[in-house]
């Protein structure tokens, strides 16, 4: 029952704010551009869409003369002002972008929100084989802009697109890929032997530890699987902490189960011999976090976490073959690519719970870590519905954006967490130890003073209620009743 009103709740808490989130404001001048690669050659087409409430600075910044018309002088000039403030760089050199062509709505349309602004252009590009990297910086339009950038899937099958990385505001935006001499067929040796020359394989290396720093809810089900490892189920809810030993078993079980299950299907589906529909997958991350999430706030399965990370890693790594299964890589390619990608996959996993582990074990020691569980639950839970909504029911909910933001402020909740586990331990050692050497008081004498405790010399009262507090956090036994 309480597994199902969560569920209700957190769904409704997601799928009602949504309307408003995604709506394109009407104060935002909206610069969206598609890039397309060729062998030597980079095309591009920018669609620049003002909003009504700045529609008028645009026209105002178009129409120099201010006779109301926007002559093809002026069309021609504001089209090359667009493209001067934008910055193209391959590797560290600068590429001179080319006006081709452009189109301007009527004014008219522009004051209603409704005009489009056209503008394409290209650039040349290196000759050769090799890793790239190309970097598009917008510049300031002098309005509130809002950025889009994206590449459409190369036709050139010299072209392989490695990995896009952007940031927040989509300004600036990165593309790693790879250019062959000549198109490489499955089972090439060429893919070998541009693999032993070491060009490709820290390409693929830091696309996989990009893949899972981007990928919020790989490391959301993980994270939320840890969370009562270092604790003991009592029933129908998470008790006491674990033994140190038992607690770092539990958690390398876990990681170990995981990285064996995404680790199988993705060099079965890397490999073409699973093919399954990449929707359903994603819904089944989805519900992968759901269960683990509950699991956090209650346990549903103590003791075989590492079945459960093991189990729904086989559905994790299905969705990282789709990354591979994307840059078009020939046999060899796929070959040694599902190492290093997998390689990078395992780096950036166990850098984020090295760091996770220490907090984990400390906090899980203190009377704050039954919180700790019901809130990181509670997100993840949230997040995974949101999720679930959003994939089945192909709707827009701002859920990528909410938890993207608190991964970036990652880092800082670790180091936080941390040093409050730190904090929380030794006070909560020092109440203990005090309550402990009372305890023992009462057992042996009631104003005799206890060695190694100082002079502890309590009433009676008030020796009953600390120990009465002892036995409700279940730190302390009460012997039985002795005789006379």
């Amino acid at each position: 029952m309480t597994a199902r009103l969560l569920v209700a709740v957190v769904t409704a808490c997601l799928v009602f704010p949504a309307g408003a989130s995604w709506a394109h404001r009407i104060d935002e001048y909206l610069q969206a551009t598609l890039l397309s690669l060729t062998t030597d050659h980079l095309a591009a087409t920018v669609r620049l869409i003002p909003g009504a409430l700045v529609s008028a600075s645009v026209i105002a910044a178009i129409d120099r003369n201010g006779d109301g018309v926007l002559s093809a002088d002026e069309k021609r000039d504001y089209a090359q002002h667009v493209l001067d403030v934008v910055s193209i760089r391959i590797d560290d050199d600068r590429v001179e972008p080319r006006l081709i062509s452009w189109r301007f709505p009527e004014p008219s349309e522009m004051l209603e929100g409704m005009g489009e602004i056209t503008i394409a252009y290209d650039a040349a590009l290196p000759h050769g084989p090799g890793m790239r990297t190309l970097t598009l910086t917008a510049g300031n339009s002098g309005f509130p802009s809002v950025y889009l950038v994206n590449v459409v899937m190369p036709q050139d099958q010299t072209i392989h697109i490695l990995a896009q990385k952007r940031d927040e505001t989509q300004s600036f935006y990165e593309l790693d890929y790879r250019q062959d001499s000549v198109p490489l067929s499955p089972g090439s040796p060429e893919g070998g032997r541009r693999w032993s020359d070491g060009s490709a394989f820290p390409a693929l290396f830091r696309l996989g530890m990009q893949h899972i720093a981007e990928g919020t809810d790989h490391i959301l089900f993980l994270l939320a699987l840890l969370l009562p490892a270092p604790v003991l189920a009592a029933g129908a809810r998470w008790g006491g902490p674990a033994p140190v030993r038992q607690s770092v078993a539990n958690i390398v079980g876990i990681v170990t189960a995981f990285t064996l299950g995404h680790s199988l299907t993705l060099g079965l589906a890397a490999m073409s011999f699973v093919r399954v529909p990449e929707r359903p997958i994603e819904v089944l991350i989805a519900l992968s976090i759901l269960v683990s999430a509950i699991h956090a706030l209650r346990p549903l399965f103590p003791g075989r976490e590492h079945v459960i990370a093991g189990f729904f890693g086989l559905i994790h790594g299905l969705a990282f073959a789709t990354t591979l299964d994307r840059l078009g890589l020939g046999w060899w390619d796929r070959l040694a690519g599902i190492l290093a990608f997998n390689l990078g996959i395992e780096t950036m996993q166990m850098l984020i719970v090295g760091l996770t582990l220490p907090s984990l074990l400390l906090m899980s020691r203190t009377r704050l870590y039954p919180g700790v569980c019901i809130v990181g639950g509670l997100f993840a839970g949230c997040a995974a519905s949101g999720w679930i909504v959003e994939r089945l029911l192909d709707v827009q909910i701002p859920v990528d954006t909410i938890v993207n933001g608190v991964a970036r402020q990652a880092p800082w909740i670790a180091v936080s967490l941390f040093v409050t586990s730190l904090l929380c331990r030794a006070l909560f050692r020092s109440e203990d130890s005090s309550l402990d050497c009372a305890s023992r008081a009462y057992d042996d004498a009631l104003n005799t003073k206890q060695p190694g405790c100082g002079d502890v010399r309590l009433s009676r009262d008030t020796t009953a209620r600390r120990l009465a507090k002892l036995v409700r956090l279940n730190t302390v036994r009460i012997p039985p009743s002795r005789s006379g």
